[in-house]
């Protein structure tokens, strides 16, 4: 049996690190010891501040509906996460060798046993850093969905690539965290005519700018900013696709706004707070505008067949082998010890320190040299 460490939520704003046996490796499975354990601090503050819906309401999957009854999650919540990067130390089946370095989604624990059977696996390649892995497993796909979503858009299912809803187009990024400025990479990597990133922070602007994208602050009106920029003819101004990348009402209200008419946004933002906002009486109405939840339990409606997360997984590898050095210098902010995790998401939660991307790392002092 294997002593692991595993993040625990026991109630909002009370979280801990707790002792837990994980187990023989049985046959069949394999054993990872993590090394990288990225942090989102958007899905993942919503348990610690008690604003998940999982913990109000009853999920009816069939139904597709959030229902009054018992929470589907209560606390303790233990193992949130979903970017983590293990190094395969006990392996029991053929398909993974020890040594190994994989990209999962097991949540914020110093070990894991795996069955390949049930639990999702990516093989980094050879010459990858390890720490841009937090990426792989789950982080990377949901961005990529979000171009596939775009391309969906616009050619239904004849649309080939990532490339396709982006391609030769002027896009706009509402939103600079992690998701934002991954989307902007991607947009940029795969041909957007132009990528411009809304944020009201300064700093991540700067990161948006470093990346190769345009950055436009919120305090001049950025849709008649951009709709001065950008004329496709008469009284068609905006841009061709918006992607919204922060949970916040206002923002998404002005995605809406920065819109060409008949255009779209594509929306993977999480909004836990719902979208009073949202003023569906205006832009939405007037100018024919569509909304497009990209989120990545799903991929578009006729594409399934051509695409899953393995190869949405094979696309972020992609992008972070084209431009990994660049995001690793940006984006990712702050690597600290395993051990401080509960204060580092209390701290977050609460607004006593900000970071883009936070990565807990099991040595970090061998992460310095």
């Amino acid at each position: 049996m294997t002593e692991i460490r595993t993040l625990s939520v026991d109630a909002p704003g009370e979280i801990t690190l707790i002792e837990e046996k994980a187990g023989d490796t049985p046959d069949g499975g394999f054993r990872v010891e993590t090394l990288y354990s990225g942090v989102s601090a958007g899905t993942e503050l919503t348990y610690v501040k008690g604003g998940n819906p999982y913990l109000t309401s009853a999920w009816d999957a069939e139904l597709g509906l959030f229902l009054p009854g018992i929470p589907s999650l209560a606390y303790p919540v233990r193992g949130i996460g979903y970017m983590q990067v293990g190094r395969v130390v006990e392996s029991r089946t053929r398909a993974v060798e020890e040594g190994t370095v994989v990209a999962m989604a097991y949540g914020h624990r110093t070990g894991y046993v795996a069955d390949p059977m049930t639990d999702r696996f990516v093989p980094l390649p050879e010459g990858l850093d390890p720490l841009l892995g937090i990426y792989v497993a789950h982080m990377g796909p949901i961005c990529a969905n979000g171009l596939l979503h775009a391309a969906a858009d616009l050619y239904g299912p004849a649309a080939r690539g990532l490339g396709d809803g982006v391609r030769g187009r002027r896009v706009a990024v509402t939103g600079a965290g992690v998701v934002g400025l991954l989307v902007a990479s991607f947009a940029i990597e795969h041909g957007a005519a132009e990528v411009v990133v809304v944020d009201e922070t300064p700093e991540r602007l700067r990161i948006a700018e470093a990346l190769g994208a345009t950055a436009l602050a919120t305090g001049d009106d950025p849709a008649v900013v951009l709709k001065r920029r950008w004329r496709h003819g008469p009284n068609d101004r905006g841009a061709d696709v918006v992607f919204q990348c922060r949970g916040q009402a206002r923002t998404l209200a002005m995605a809406l706004r920065l819109l060409r008419p008949q255009g779209s946004v594509i929306d993977l933002a999480f909004y836990t707070e719902g979208a009073g906002e949202v003023r569906l009486g205006e832009e939405f109405h007037h100018n024919g505008l569509s909304l497009r939840c990209a989120q990545i339990g799903r991929v578009p409606r006729g594409l399934a067949h051509a695409w899953d997360r393995e190869r949405l997984s094979h696309e972020t590898v992609t992008l972070l082998g084209r431009r990994g050095p660049l995001l690793r210098e940006h984006v990712i902010t702050d690597v600290v010890d395993f051990g401080q995790a509960p204060r580092l998401l209390g701290d977050l939660a609460a607004r006593r320190r900000h970071a883009l991307q936070a990565v807990l790392c099991q040595d970090v002092d061998d992460q310095r040299r």
